[in-house]
């Protein structure tokens, strides 16, 4: 089974920190599981237009086959403007519809103010639900003061967080894989 974790940023460090977190306590549950860091930093992604995906740059063909090849995911994003990152926006957009269909999603989200974790609930969940997928009940939302200066989480809660999170992905995909439903 193979868990993407993707950075939805252009900027910044603190978003990839915690999705990698995340991925390596989901590695915690399952040793066997395959995980990769999509991080928005390192492409250089076309913004959508409606093109056909083979006339997207290799950086924006290899991002979405990426999301297309992966079985769940832990998505990330910094809250700008109390609102996911406009990276993170353009990237669901080259997505094709189906591409997160039938498969679990966990989400991060990391911003200035203690009152942005909303975001996951009222815009990051409902385009789950769009592309219809299952998304894990625990969410991760860490505060620039939740980390040290290495961009670790410190704080005792967020991280028992981390791990549930990661527990409740992978946990959730194996008993919704379509071998486990047959």
């Amino acid at each position: 089974m193979k868990l993407l974790g993707i950075s939805g940023t252009i900027i910044g460090a603190k978003t990839a920190s915690l999705v990698h977190q995340v991925l390596e306590e989901a590695k915690k549950v399952d040793h066997e599981l395959d995980t990769e860091l999509l991080d928005l930093r390192q492409y250089q992604l076309e913004f959508c237009n409606g093109k056909p995906l083979t006339e997207y740059n290799h950086d924006t063909q290899k991002a979405i086959n990426a999301i297309a090849s992966a079985d769940c995911y832990i998505i990330g994003t910094p809250i700008f403007q109390a609102s996911l990152s406009g990276a993170l926006k353009n990237l669901l957009d080259l997505a094709p519809v189906t591409a997160f269909r039938n498969k679990v999603i966990g989400f991060v989200a990391t911003g200035g103010t203690y009152q942005h974790f909303l975001v996951i609930e009222n815009q990051l969940k409902p385009i789950a639900g769009y592309f219809r997928a299952y998304t894990a009940p625990e969410y991760v939302y860490a505060h620039r003061e939740h980390f040290n200066e290495r961009n670790v989480i410190i704080d005792g809660e967020v991280r028992e967080r981390i791990q549930r999170l990661a527990k409740q992905v992978v946990n959730m995909s194996k008993a919704l894989s379509p071998v486990s439903i047959l």
